[in-house]
C-alpha cells in the first residue's frame, strides 16, 4: 500500500474536481484522480482490479447517480451506483485495509423536522434517489464499520451544474423567474466540503480514528428563494424573483421541505469552525466572474 497516494473517484464532478484544486496544497500525498471513463460506478466488477493496482491508502468516492428526477424512473442504474458501488467499494477497502469516505444526501429523511436533522437520526427517504443513497450508507457501514460517510447538502461550485449557476443563466436569459420559497435546508460549497474532507484525510494519516456518518454544509439556514435572491444581488442583476410553494413547482421527485443537517459532529471531530453559505456563495461567485 502506498501510504500517501489517494484515489478520488468522480474527478469530474463538482466535488472530485474540487478535491483535484487541493493537490498543490495538499503536496504530502498522491492524488490519483480518476473520472467516468477510468473508473465507472456503473461496473462495479471492474473497481477491485483498478484499486489494488493503485494501492491509495484512502478511497474518496465522490461519485455518485445524482440526477433526482430521473432516478424516479431509473431505479436499477441509480441503485446500482449509489448501493451496489459503494458497498463493493468498502468492500474492497476493508479487504486491503484502505480507508474509505464516501458522500450521502440530506434527502434520506423525511423532511419533517422542525429542528436540524443530527447524524443518528432515523432515515425515511422522500423520494427514489434517496432510497439509492440510504441503502448504499447501510450497506456501507454492515460490509465495513469503518467507513466514513459524509452527508450533505444543496451542492454548488464554480465547476458542472448547480443551481447558482443554473440561476445566473436564467437571471440573464429572463425577465423573470419562479423560485421555490417553502423549501429550507443549508448550501454548500464543494470547495469547502473537499477542505473538510481534506482535513479528514489528514487525521486519519496520523492515525486519529474517524468513522461512520457525518454531516456537512455551509452555516446558514435558507430557503431556495433565499439562495437565489443573494445570488442575484452577488451579480447585480435585475431579474424579478418571485417566491412560489413546491405545489407551484411540481418535479417527479418530490423533495423535503426540511433538510437541515446538523453539523456539530464534524466541527468537533476535526476541530474546524465551518464558515457562512454568503460567505463561500460570494467567493464562488468571483470565480464565475473572473
Amino acid at each position: 500500500m502506498a501510504i500517501n497516494t489517494i484515489l478520488v473517484t468522480g474527478a469530474n464532478g463538482q466535488l472530485g474536481w474540487e478535491l483535484g484544486q487541493l493537490v498543490s496544497a495538499y503536496s504530502q500525498f498522491e492524488f490519483v484522480l480518476l473520472d467516468r471513463s477510468s473508473l465507472d460506478l456503473s461496473e462495479p466488477e471492474k473497481m477491485e482490479a483498478i484499486i489494488t493496482s493503485i494501492q491509495p491508502f484512502c478511497v474518496i468516492n465522490t461519485a455518485a447517480y445524482t440526477a433526482v428526477d430521473k432516478a424516479e424512473s431509473e431505479h436499477e442504474l441509480a441503485l446500482k451506483i449509489n448501493a451496489t458501488a459503494v458497498v463493493m467499494l468498502a468492500k474492497i477497502c476493508k479487504q486491503h485495509q484502505i480507508h474509505f469516505i464516501t458522500y450521502s444526501t440530506d434527502y434520506v429523511f423525511d423532511g419533517q423536522a422542525t429542528h436540524p436533522y443530527p447524524t443518528n437520526h432515523k432515515i425515511d427517504p422522500v423520494n427514489f434517489y434517496g432510497v439509492s443513497k440510504a441503502k448504499g450508507e447501510e450497506g456501507a457501514i454492515a460490509e465495513n464499520e469503518q467507513s466514513i460517510i459524509i452527508r450533505t447538502s444543496w451542492v454548488f461550485s464554480s465547476h458542472g451544474n448547480n443551481f447558482v449557476k443554473t440561476m445566473l443563466r436564467l437571471m440573464k436569459e429572463r425577465p423573470q423567474l419562479n423560485i421555490v420559497a417553502d423549501q429550507v435546508g443549508r448550501p454548500t460549497y464543494a470547495k469547502d466540503l473537499a477542505t473538510a474532507t481534506m482535513l479528514m484525510v489528514v487525521a486519519l494519516n496520523t492515525g486519529k480514528k474517524i468513522q461512520g456518518i457525518y454531516h456537512y454544509a455551509n452555516e446558514g439556514i435558507i430557503s431556495w428563494y433565499d439562495f437565489a435572491l443573494q445570488i442575484k444581488q452577488n451579480a447585480g442583476l435585475t431579474c424579478v424573483l418571485n417566491p412560489i410553494t413546491t405545489d407551484q413547482f411540481p418535479t417527479p421527485a418530490k423533495r423535503p421541505s426540511y433538510s437541515v443537517l446538523d453539523t456539530q459532529q464534524i466541527e468537533k471531530d476535526l476541530d474546524t469552525p465551518i464558515r457562512n453559505w454568503k460567505d463561500a456563495l460570494s467567493e464562488c461567485q468571483n470565480k464565475l466572474a473572473s
